[in-house]
């Protein structure tokens, strides 16, 4: 609308100096149409500029995440530094567990992303801010200028437990091609049923009647501590 009063205030100005009869109202409704076009450039140019009449919202909406790849072993984050200085980083990951295809966060400036540990079940929260009309009489004037729902700042939160592990592309093809090594995993089999029998050994010592369903709990305990702890340190050896 504000568009529409800059038009008519453009064309009574001009048909008032023109065509109106009687210098002095000429002059004073001239003058008036002026200052009008005036009026309405300005707030024209502060709802662009500044966006007048409009304020900041932000929205929040979580999804539940998964790992770019399936293992028991481990559950990778992946993400790409964009540039030199790591500033901003493209985060990877599965929206579902049979997802064949992983999906990305964007690439962008204003787009901020965190990752956090929790003992929930690993979600992303997605806070988007983007602006709104303060007001309906603010959306009518100023409806027309396509500044309604302008995108400002993206922050994605990845929350994530203490199974899952943080791995820049780099690494995560690093270890990959470290685990698929067949003299590496000869040795982490070798060095794991050392660690089990050490860990069963000991719970025995303490409890010597244990059940064997106990022991397999402990065996499934021990593997997978083992495993969380050799991964840790490979991922120590990465670049």
């Amino acid at each position: 609308m504000i568009v529409a009063a800059l038009a008519i205030f453009t064309v009574l100005s001009f048909w008032f100096f023109i065509y109106m009869p009687g210098k002095t109202l000429s002059t004073i409704l001239t003058t008036l149409s002026i200052v009008g076009v005036i009026v309405s450039s300005w707030f024209i140019v502060v709802n662009w500029k500044d966006h007048y009449g409009m304020k900041q919202e932000t929205v929040t909406t979580t999804k539940f995440i998964y790992p770019t790849s399936a293992s028991e072993q481990m559950s990778p984050l992946v993400y790409q530094p964009i540039g030199s200085s790591n500033k901003h980083q493209v985060y990877v990951y599965r929206t579902s567990a049979d997802a064949k295809k992983t999906v990305h966060t964007q690439a962008d400036a204003a787009t901020k992303n965190k990752v956090v540990v929790t003992a929930d079940r690993p979600y992303l929260e997605v806070k988007t801010t983007r602006w709104v009309y303060k007001s309906g009489a603010a959306k009518f004037w100023f409806g027309i200028s396509g500044q309604n729902k302008a995108f400002v700042k993206r922050t994605n939160t990845f929350h994530i437990n203490k199974d899952w592990v943080v791995l820049t592309a780099t690494q995560a093809n690093q270890l990959k091609k470290q685990m698929g090594n067949k003299a590496a995993q000869a040795k982490m089999k070798k060095e794991g049923q050392a660690y089990v029998t050490a860990q069963v050994t000991a719970a025995m010592k303490q409890d010597p009647t244990m059940s064997k369903a106990k022991r397999a709990e402990l065996v499934k305990t021990a593997t997978a501590e083992f495993q969380q702890q050799a991964i840790k340190k490979m991922i120590a050896g990465l670049k």
